[in-house]
């Protein structure tokens, strides 16, 4: 006889899960019984928005599923905001949650919520189980679904008579999964193929458009073969940081609202825009009717619901982008020289760097820039959101994918320091940094605990500049300077981690910068870093709200 909660325990393993993310509660005791002699490693967190970002950060570092756990009521739904972060950035995990016995579902029970209901939008599916029996088939298809295609998060609710009652049961034989109405296209249609190859040879100004599609499909290495062998420049979204060397000849790096001059330059005077595993999403296009106004669109995307949605295409191809760029680099028969359109963007690139004033003071960039130089390409760089993200973005040279780890789509604050931990678990071997503004961090800075208690070793750049920085920066620019609720009291962040017993470090001048990075690396274990940075530092150069992306304010520096 087995339990619900012994099913489910099992499932994970045969799964191949070894670390979960989570905090017990009520109606999940008999899991918490069941991990109690189980082989599954469990990350006790301090909040359990925390476990989700770790599950987050996790599958971001690995390429596979990551899983966190809570109770019923407002253990469920401090999930939500880290299932939403996933299901923007189409990240896969499955999000297990207690719930009340089904008995009681829909009386308004104690720490009763309708988990299934609030998530339904921001999760790709969801379950309520209802029979111990269905348990183990609903956890594969679970883990199936979260997996392929576009991935995503999918939540499991388990009433906890259902994970506490015994039956026979033993696991189905392995067998693909197959789920009505949900079968996922990955090969790319030949005929869109050729169309797409024919509009390439055909092209003058043709430019790669690179999203976080195709870091998801690990097509990274055919990017970089498809780039090459045609000879075409390429930019890349924020969330594509890394699929393409940051030092690559072709990359224009970032394009968007913080993106290069050279990018959204190119991107406007193109004739063909090659868009793969990218949504044209309104950070990146800015102002919709002058973004490529001149250019023939080829959108490749696993997604076909993305195709179309935001701008009109020419060729469309539905397909997983490392198959389809297979596909066309199997097809390739002849190379087109494009050295005018090459040269041109050479020239944008030497006019217009990123840069900021060098002059001796403690700068944001400085700390990123210096921590880039140190690492060399490797390790993991983790950010939070705001101007410290964009900062990271900009200065940090990503040579690998998964390297680079963020909250795009929802632009979550306190995502970056339990996706971190999370991604230790991924990816032990690897040095991993937190890039943080002084606000986000505090969102989740309880998990200092988490770090202390485990030894997980990331450290953490605190960019302390007192204020809610990308807040202030358009309050600055857009609101007379009306700060309105944007700067934040003192903090001391060291005394803080030291608190907690994590090592801890104030950084003030730009001479120790360089010391105090390399002092966190050395450290076996958690390390805070306390920059007390310029205050009213500036993201440049951006695109202001309503306005085409070549027409970007800032950066200029004497």
């Amino acid at each position: 006889m087995k339990t619900g909660a012994r099913i489910l325990v099992e499932g994970l393993q045969r799964e191949g899960v070894e670390t979960i993310f989570g905090y017990p509660g009520g109606v999940v005791l008999p899991i918490y019984d069941e991990l109690y002699d189980s082989s599954l490693r469990h990350i006790l967190v301090r909040h359990e928005q925390a476990a989700a970002h770790a599950a987050d950060g996790f599958a971001r570092a690995s390429g596979r599923v990551g899983v966190c756990l809570a109770t019923s009521g407002p253990g469920a739904c401090n999930l939500v905001t880290g299932i939403a972060t996933a299901y923007m950035d189409s990240v896969p995990m499955v999000a297990l949650t207690g719930q009340v016995p089904t008995s009681l579902l829909g009386n308004d029970a104690f720490q009763e919520s309708d988990i299934t209901g609030i998530t339904l939008p921001i999760t790709k599916h969801n379950y309520l189980v209802k029979r111990t029996e269905d348990l183990g088939h609903v956890l594969r298809e679970a883990f199936y679904i979260a997996g392929t295609g576009r991935k995503g998060p999918v939540l499991i609710d388990l009433p906890k008579d259902v994970s506490n009652k015994p039956i026979e049961y033993e696991f189905p034989e392995s067998e693909p999964v197959m789920l009505r109405g949900y079968q996922p296209t990955i090969r790319g249609h030949a005929k869109q193929i050729d169309k797409a190859l024919e509009l390439i040879f055909e092209a003058e100004r043709p430019l790669v458009y690179a999203g976080g599609g195709v870091i998801s499909s690990d097509a990274s290495e055919e990017l970089i073969s498809f780039v090459d062998t045609m000879g075409i420049p390429i930019t890349t979204t924020l969330m594509g940081l890394g699929a393409v060397p940051c030092d690559h000849p072709l990359n224009l790096g970032m394009l968007g609202m913080h993106g290069t001059r050279s990018a959204n330059f190119a991107v406007t005077e193109s004739d063909l825009l090659i868009a793969i595993g990218a949504r044209f999403d309104d950070r990146v296009t800015g102002k919709l009717d002058t973004f490529a106004p001149q250019a023939k669109i080829i959108h490749i995307d696993i997604d076909p619901a993305e195709i179309g949605k935001n701008k009109k295409v020419d060729v469309p191809i539905v397909g997983d982008t490392k198959s389809v760029l297979q596909d066309m680099l199997v097809k390739v028969r002849r190379k087109k020289e494009y050295d005018r359109w090459q040269a041109r963007i050479r020239g944008w690139k030497e006019k217009h760097p990123l840069t900021y004033r060098r002059d001796g003071v403690l700068r944001p960039q400085l700390v990123v820039e210096k921590l880039s130089e140190l690492l060399k390409g490797e390790g993991i760089i983790v950010s939070e959101v705001g101007q410290n993200q964009m900062w990271t973005a900009q200065y940090f040279c990503f040579r690998k994918p998964r390297t680079w780890i963020t909250s795009g789509g929802l632009g979550t604050m306190g995502y970056g320091f339990p996706a971190a931990m999370g991604a230790h678990f991924a990816r032990p071997d690897q040095v991993i940094f937190d890039i943080a503004g002084d606000g986000s961090f505090q969102m989740n800075i309880q998990e200092l605990s988490t770090v202390a208690t485990n030894n997980i070793p990331v450290k953490v750049a605190i960019l302390n500049n007192r204020f809610l920085g990308m807040v202030r920066q358009w309050q600055e620019l857009f609101h007379d300077r009306r700060y309105s609720f944007t700067e934040l009291p003192p903090v001391d962040f060291v005394k803080v981690a030291n608190a907690y017993g994590v090592e801890g470090m104030r950084v003030e001048s730009a001479d120790d910068v360089v010391p105090a990075l390399t002092a966190a690396i050395d450290t076996d274990g958690p390390f805070i870093l306390d920059f007390r940075v310029e205050r009213e530092e500036n993201v440049f150069p951006m695109v202001p709200a309503g306005a085409a992306i070549n027409e970007m304010i800032g950066g200029n520096v004497e």
